[in-house]
């Protein structure tokens, strides 16, 4: 199997884990400050993206801003893993496709824009968002005075850890 495809699946495994610890509540609590966003959005957030790859139009292209932002994800856990699921079966099928050139639609702030990328480029920018937003997750679960085992959540693997996460 590609690396690229199993590093994006190992990523993607956290998403079970986290769905594994929260109740439903947890999952949509919005409590924390300055957001005010829930767990459940943030990991409907991530779906939605890779759901978008998997979106691949007949004229070859990709809209990243066309997300399907079901609520149901955001608040229930089997949904969401039922989502998860979907999304990892189709990420199995694209190991051929990695180096395919597509047009993806995406808005950066100044409205749609087309850019070419390669399959594998996108699932690398997607891991990356991916990433991204489990440090706001990790952050979330912290107010919610919510830990998880795994110390690498929400880390970057190029990013420094603080000398306390080996001790």
């Amino acid at each position: 199997m590609n690396g690229l495809i199993e590093s994006t699946l190992k990523t993607l495994e956290k998403t079970e884990i986290i769905l594994d610890s929260l109740t439903n509540e947890q999952l949509r609590d919005t409590s924390i400050p300055p957001y005010f966003s829930s767990i459940g959005t943030h990991i409907r957030h991530i779906l939605d993206f890779y759901d978008c790859i998997f979106n691949l139009n007949a004229d070859n292209k990709i809209d990243l801003t066309a997300r399907s932002r079901n609520k149901k994800v955001e608040q229930d856990c089997l949904e969401a893993k039922a989502y998860l699921k979907l999304l990892i079966n189709n990420l199995n099928t694209f190991n051929n496709h990695i180096s395919k050139t597509v047009l993806v639609t995406d808005d950066l702030g100044q409205g749609k824009i087309e850019i070419p990328y390669t399959i594998g480029a996108l699932l690398s920018q997607a891991n990356s968002h991916t990433i991204h937003h489990y440090a706001i997750i990790n952050y979330i679960l912290s107010g919610l005075e919510i830990s998880i085992t795994d110390l690498d959540f929400g880390y970057n693997p190029t990013t420094p850890k603080p000398v306390f996460f080996y001790k």
